[in-house]
């Protein structure tokens, strides 16, 4: 009996021995044997290049072995333009042990985004199996900052009253100031429940979203936004919007913002019209009659009003501006009708309606545009009204002949013979002037005495050029044209040369016959949606592109 007892006072102590061992252990790999710390700004500018730095050291007495550190930066961390969710550090970088006494660190340089206030913490995670054991052990540590300031400028500018169903034009500024340069931006809108949206400048991607692909450091722009404001009278409207970046699907917001409008009675409506239409969309060159419509939706009367028309855009050419009633000097951008001259506005009872009107013609080029519009500004009695009208965007087409080129080496007898066939060349430029134009085709048709000889240039247009032998029509699909760069040049033009033949008849002999018809480029405009053409007049046997070429060469014997 004496010796069980013996035996299980052997155990007891053993067992007691075993879990010191293993608690002494732990104390000994406990955190204090490796410090872990990072080193950041407390603040933090977006746009600015930011540092932490995870510093280690071996505090201890053993060597510990297979280190690996997993670094996770902060929420929205950039690095090469990528979101960097976590990084991990392996030993083959760290080194197979980190020795007694050692200390060392690692560098991590992001770029951190989110809203100006917003906290930002990164985490760092080392851990190593030290010297003798199998089991891994793990320290982790964290840092938090705060995000200072964002030099992005982005602000509503739209009036504080808008009268009820009136149009309103909201806009949104935005400027960058930031060290690095911005792609891939977006802008958002959330509209009042009583605001219906009409148009925007530049076009939205789905009326509440806008996309900026490039803004450099102290670049800016302006998204404008039409629409029409409902609501009780003496009620608030709030629109509310964002500007972020979009990283790997993900919208990040920068700057968030909004504005209330109080909505009052109205007094006075206006309306326009341009050549009859009240959504028209002008053509470079064109004639634009305005006709402004001005309504009494007050309980009283009014009078003795002034009505003042003001233009804006490089587009008009303001040298033709015209009116019968309105007070202008060519070359001025405003019109002024006197209650004077205009009985309406002299007086107007309530529920009347009267009108004004006025003529000007837009450039034939409207140069190099980066949104093509025009505005009308419109005051009366303390109302202002803004009207924007698109342009549409301008294509043109040519199209020449030769005999001699480089490009084919045409053959057969100058002037052409009855018997005899002969080959020209002709060649079709089109090029595009203002926006984006869509599925471009460019046409013609070839007589009956003429035919194609196969020869195209360039190669690669061969598979966009079609012919139907019935119709005799010769289609190019030139497919997307984007806006021109700059001042035209014949680098900007897009171009086909291919190779007919002419089969002269008797009945040609002493005349110059078409070799090939009338040509028309279509295309729809992607900024007003608007199908635009250009033509070129047909080509005969003279070629009067052909600087070798004489009139008699071209008359058929």
């Amino acid at each position: 009996m004496k010796l069980s007892l013996f035996r299980i006072f052997l155990i007891v102590i053993l067992l007691f021995a075993v879990f010191f061992v293993v608690k002494l252990r732990e104390n000994i790999y406990s955190k204090d044997v490796l410090k872990l710390e990072i080193l950041a700004p407390r603040e933090i500018v977006v746009g600015k290049e930011v540092e932490f730095v995870v510093k280690y050291k071996n505090n201890g007495n053993f060597r510990l072995e297979e280190p690996e550190l997993i670094f996770e930066p902060p929420e929205n961390s950039l690095k090469e333009n990528i979101i960097l969710k976590r990084e991990i550090i392996t030993s083959k970088k760290i080194g197979e042990a980190i020795y007694p006494g050692e200390e060392n660190s690692l560098s991590f340089k992001l770029f951190v985004f989110g809203r100006e206030g917003e906290t930002k913490i990164a985490k760092a995670t080392m851990s190593f199996r030290p010297k003798g054991l199998k089991a891994r052990y793990s320290v982790s540590t964290s840092f938090v900052s705060q995000i200072k300031s964002v030099p992005l400028t982005f602000e509503f500018d739209l009036p504080s009253k808008v009268e009820v169903g009136r149009n309103i034009n909201v806009k949104l500024d935005y400027f960058s100031n930031l060290e690095t340069l911005l792609t891939n931006l977006r802008v958002q809108v959330d509209y009042p429940s009583g605001f219906e949206f009409i148009s925007s400048i530049p076009k939205s991607l789905d009326q509440t979203e806008w996309e900026i692909p490039l803004l450099n450091k102290t670049d800016g722009g302006r998204i404008e936004i039409q629409g029409k404001v409902w609501g009780e009278i003496g009620g608030v409207e709030i629109f509310k919007s964002r500007i972020g970046v979009v990283r790997d699907n993900k919208f990040i917001v920068l700057k968030e913002i909004e504005k209330g409008v109080e909505i009052i009675k109205p007094s006075i409506v206006l309306r326009q019209e341009i050549n009859n239409n009240p959504n028209y969309v002008a053509s470079p060159g064109e004639w634009l009659r305005y006709t402004i419509y001005f309504k009494n939706v007050g309980e009283e009367e009014m009078k003795n009003l002034f009505l003042i028309s003001k233009l804006e855009g490089d587009a008009f050419d303001l040298r033709t501006l015209r009116s019968d009633l309105g007070d202008y000097k060519p070359g001025d951008n405003s019109v002024i009708f006197d209650w004077r001259r205009i009985s309406k506005l002299q007086y107007l009872a309530p529920m009347d309606e009267g009108k004004v009107e006025f003529w000007v013609r837009l450039k034939d080029d409207i140069g190099d545009v980066v949104t093509p519009v025009i505005k009308n500004k419109v005051f009366i009695s303390q109302i202002k009204e803004e009207f924007i009208t698109k342009i549409s965007s301008k294509i043109e087409v040519v199209q020449q002949g030769f005999y001699h080129d480089e490009i084919f080496g045409n053959s057969g007898p100058l002037p052409p013979k009855v018997g005899a066939t002969t080959t020209y060349t002709i060649l079709w430029k089109v090029k595009n002037y203002y926006a984006k134009v869509n599925d471009v085709k460019v046409k013609a048709k070839l007589p009956s005495y003429v035919n194609l000889t196969g020869n195209i240039f360039p190669e690669e247009m061969s598979s966009k050029f079609s012919f139907d032998s019935n119709s005799r029509e010769i289609v190019w699909s030139v497919g997307e044209l984007e806006k021109r760069k700059s001042n035209l040049t014949d680098t900007e033009y897009v171009i086909i040369a291919f190779q007919v033949v002419f089969s002269p008849l008797e009945e040609h002999i002493g005349n110059a016959p078409e070799i090939i018809g009338e040509v028309k480029a279509t295309g729809e405009d992607s900024w007003t949606g608007r199908i635009i053409e250009a033509t070129f007049s047909p080509i005969t046997t003279i070629l009067l592109n052909d600087p070798e070429m004489t009139p008699f060469m071209g008359i058929v014997e």
